[in-house]
């Protein structure tokens, strides 16, 4: 199979390029070239530009001349934010690429309110469409008219992946990174709720080589992917990122109701933990039963916090993670939740 990714070398893109190498494909890379352009040297590189907003808020227009002419197989498409992007790169592959595959996210749904939602749950909107300007608000209806704009362009040939939180090495946000790294550092670990909060998560490399298994099926379609398929805790994490670790690590599960009330903020400062609140007391049990049904499978946690802690283990020293409680202000709420008493 020829094989056409957009992106390919950050997080998701390398382990899909990695994924359809292990299988015998073909593979090339369009992207600007500005991240790890040195990453798969044996694979043809495209270089272009997708539309967008610079720095500045200046329009930045597009160049997808390097693709036209050339015939693939399918294409995945794992960077695109807007519709505008989208539609542009579908509307130039739509007659020369058999199938489109667009990395979309859960955040796709307008409210997490109901537990054990699939693919049929209420997505979110904009009143502008036009907008390009990504925020907590905008983010999930971009990716719906993405998804469409992909659909629109592929009739039946579009394969739409509405992602959960993705996770292991590589990952650029730190939002599972967090735990391992900091359970491993030892002491006393401040965590929310308690052991049974329940979390979801999707392991990168499960994702890229299942979704390179759903393009040879030429699936198309929405898939609600995170997991794993079974009821998945913080504890768990926890747990298994202090028996990797070989740490002394000691949990402090405070209520989770307070640690809002102190100014810490789930998912960024906390990560893998949103408030059992009404409005979201469905975030960490979206239905995957489909996408299950279609063959994702996923690996031990511990496979992934191992690895995860491996590869933590290559960055420099002085690192700053990019998610997660800075430890002065771990060390006050600490020792509030103490004192509380």
């Amino acid at each position: 199979m020829k094989l056409l990714i957009l992106g390919g070398t950050i997080f998701l893109g390398r382990y899909l390029v990695e994924a359809a190498q292990a299988r015998g494909h073909e593979i090339t890379l369009f992207n600007r070239g500005k991240h790890n352009p040195d990453l798969f040297p044996e694979i043809e590189k495209l270089r272009g530009q997708r539309s967008a907003r610079g720095p500045e808020g200046e329009a930045l227009e597009s160049d997808l001349s390097a693709l036209q002419g050339r015939t693939w197989d399918a294409v995945i498409d794992t960077c695109g934010y807007f519709p505008r992007q989208v539609r542009e790169a579908a509307e130039v592959l739509a007659g020369s690429v058999g199938h489109y595959t667009f990395i979309s996210s859960i955040s796709a749904y307008s409210s997490f309110s109901q537990p054990d939602m699939d693919e049929s749950g209420p997505v979110g909107t904009l009143e502008d469409q036009t907008i390009e300007q990504v925020t907590g608000e905008s983010y999930g209806p971009l990716k719906v008219l993405c998804e469409q704009a992909a659909e629109q362009a592929f009739l039946g040939r579009a394969l739409n992946l509405r992602a959960g939180l993705i996770v292991g090495p590589h990952d650029p946000s730190d939002r599972f990174t967090y735990w391992p790294c900091r359970v491993a550092q030892g002491g006393a670990v401040l965590a929310p709720g308690g052991p049974e909060v329940g979390t979801q998560f999707i392991d990168v490399r499960d994702l890229a080589e299942w979704n390179i298994r759903m393009v040879e099926a030429g699936k198309a379609g929405v898939y609600n992917a995170t997991g794993p398929d079974y009821p998945m805790t913080l504890g768990a994490v926890l747990e298994a990122s202090k028996t990797l670790s070989g740490s002394d690590a000691e949990f402090v599960w405070a209520d989770e109701k307070w640690l809002v009330e102190k100014g810490v903020a789930p998912w960024m400062e906390m990560p893998l933990w949103v408030p059992s609140e009404e409005e979201y007391k469905g975030f960490n049990s979206v239905n995957c039963r489909k996408a299950i049904a279609d063959g994702l499978t996923f690996r031990p946690v511990a496979d992934t916090v191992r690895d995860t802690l491996a590869w933590a283990a290559t960055r420099p020293a002085d690192y700053t993670l990019r998610a997660g409680m800075k430890p002065e202000k771990e060390a006050e709420v600490l020792e509030a939740w103490r004192a509380r008493v």
